[in-house]
C-alpha cells in the first residue's frame, strides 16, 4: 500500500476514482454529508470545491493506493482562521468498500496526522457518527472524546442520528 499527498493537478486526473470513491462510501451509508443515491454531477461539484481548496492552500487530500488502485482517501481542512493557524479538521476519511479491514483507515490517520505536522498544526479535530466504525477507529488511534451532540445529522431513512466529536493535540 502507498500513500501520497496529492496537488490539485494530480487530483484532477484521478476525479472518476475519487468520485467512485466517494459514491461507494455515500452507498455503503457513511455520513459524510451526502444522502443516497449520489449522483455522478454532485459528487463531482465536492471534488471541483476541494480540488479548489487544495490550489488556495487551505486543504491537503491524500490517497492510499494498491497497485495504482485508489483504495482510499482522507482530508485536511486547514483552519485559516488568524487564531487557529494551529489546528485543523481531518475530513471524509473513504476507504473503498472492496479494501475494508486492511488497515488502511489506520494508515490514512498516520499519514494525515504528519501531513498537519507538516503544514505547522498541533491540534485535529473530527466528527463522526456515534456507534460507527469510524468511532472506533479514532479512538484506538489516541483520538480523545470531546462530546456528542445529538441529532446532528440525517440519516438516508430520514432518521436523525447522534455526532460524536474528537481531538487530538500533535
Amino acid at each position: 500500500m502507498k500513500i501520497e499527498r496529492l496537488s490539485e493537478e494530480e487530483a484532477k486526473i484521478l476525479l472518476p476514482q475519487l468520485v467512485a470513491l466517494l459514491r461507494d462510501a455515500v452507498e455503503g451509508g457513511a455520513s459524510v454529508g451526502f444522502m443516497p443515491p449520489l449522483r455522478a454531477e454532485a459528487a463531482e461539484q465536492y471534488w471541483s470545491e476541494a480540488l479548489r481548496d487544495i490550489r488556495e492552500g487551505s486543504r491537503v487530500l491524500l490517497m492510499s493506493s494498491d497497485d495504482g488502485e485508489l483504495t482510499g482517501a482522507v482530508q485536511l481542512a486547514l483552519a485559516t482562521k488568524e487564531n487557529g493557524a494551529h489546528r485543523a479538521e481531518v475530513q471524509k476519511l473513504f476507504v473503498h468498500s472492496r479494501f475494508r479491514e486492511r488497515g488502511i483507515g489506520r494508515a490514512l490517520m498516520r499519514a494525515v496526522e504528519e501531513a498537519a505536522r507538516e503544514e505547522g498544526r498541533t491540534l485535529l479535530v473530527l466528527d463522526t457518527e456515534q456507534g460507527s466504525a469510524a468511532e472506533s477507529l479514532y479512538a484506538k488511534s489516541g483520538y480523545t472524546r470531546a462530546g456528542v451532540i445529538p441529532q446532528y445529522a440525517r440519516s438516508a431513512d430520514g432518521s436523525l442520528h447522534s455526532s460524536v466529536f474528537f481531538y487530538r493535540l500533535l
